[in-house]
């Protein structure tokens, strides 16, 4: 894949963050109160069961276990235990916990895909969490050790379904749809549970209620996983994970228009360096696994070494002109 076309998946890919980064603002402006288990479990259940049933295919073999799991870790589980740190912890520190799931993805991509470690990921790593804190650092707070625990388990979560949807691709026969109404499936009805034993259901839905569900549901479920699982299969696992850090950066900028909230100016740097993270992400991780070694040119075969026992071949040299003799009838 050349480069240009690289550049264009990234940042088709990058707009699924984008939209989360969103989320907070829709969930605080046009949700009823308090309810982060039925945003999250409208987010994903209806969406999944539509797509469902546009591509009426069910998983099978290995798919039936294969999908839940990637809709757990990748919907599920995160969406969960990312409000849950949200809710406990002030300040954005559930952000800048977050931001290590880059690092996570490294080390994984490593282990599970053959991708080598490079110092340039290293340093954006570094680059993408020292941004993450100027952007959202609001001084000291006390710690929540429930939240604090819930934002790690949240970065491991995504860390782990980004490298595993990676490893496990799409089977074949499956639409990209279909695909994700598995996992949108899956993680809602992981989360139907817990959002009707703890919470209470809401006396009714407003007009502004249902405008932010419906936002929920399409765009910050089914189009934007959509994008995001099409950015997983055509992106090394490390430079998805980079883009990541784009949905912090822009709930500060709707904070800022929208909310008119304060933007410093240790907040711009913040965000420049972030963009520096994310772009040194893109490189590509130097892997030396199949799809690599299928780019390096085979070197040229060696000519085999003569047979002693075969006959001499021919000389294929110019015969040399012999000189003529001189005999006594000719003039010297």
């Amino acid at each position: 894949m050349t480069r240009g076309p690289n550049i264009r998946t990234a940042a088709l890919t990058g707009l699924a963050p984008a939209v989360w980064g969103s989320t907070y603002l829709v969930t605080t402006e046009l949700l009823p109160p308090d309810r982060p288990l039925l945003a999250t479990t409208l987010r994903a259940l209806p969406g999944g069961l539509v797509l469902l049933a546009l591509g009426r295919k069910l998983p099978a073999g290995s798919w039936w276990w294969r999908a839940p799991v990637l809709g757990v870790l990748n919907i599920g589980a995160f969406n969960f235990l990312l409000f849950f740190a949200a809710y406990r912890l002030p300040g954005g520190i559930a952000a800048m916990i977050m931001s290590v799931q880059p690092m996570v993805v490294v080390v994984l991509a490593a282990l599970l895909l053959g991708d080598r470690i490079r110092a340039l990921h290293a340093l954006a790593c570094a680059l993408g969490a020292g941004g993450v804190v100027l952007l959202v650092f609001r001084g000291t707070a006390s710690l929540d050790t429930l939240g604090v625990l819930a934002a790690v388990g949240g970065a491991l979560c995504m860390a782990l379904g980004i490298t595993l949807t990676k490893r496990w691709g799409r089977p074949a026969g499956v639409g990209l749809l279909t695909f994700t109404g598995w996992q949108l499936t899956a993680g809602g009805l992981v989360l139907l549970p817990f959002w009707l034993t703890l919470e209470d259901l809401p006396e009714g839905l407003t007009g502004t209620n249902l405008i932010g569900f419906a936002h929920l549901i399409t765009l910050g479920a089914v189009l934007s996983y959509i994008v995001w699982f099409r950015g997983i299969e055509r992106l090394p696992a490390v430079a998805v994970s980079f883009l990541g850090l784009g949905s912090p950066v822009v709930a500060t900028l709707l904070g800022y228009l929208v909310k008119d909230e304060t933007l410093s100016a240790l907040q711009l740097v913040g965000m420049a360096a972030i963009l520096g993270a994310v772009v040194l992400g893109q490189r590509p991780p130097g892997p030396r696994s199949a799809e690599a070694s299928r780019d390096v040119p085979d070197p040229p075969a060696l000519p085999a070494p003569p047979d002693p026992s075969a006959p001499p071949a021919p000389s294929t040299a110019p015969e040399r002109s012999r000189p003529r003799s001189t005999t006594s009838g000719e003039m010297t």
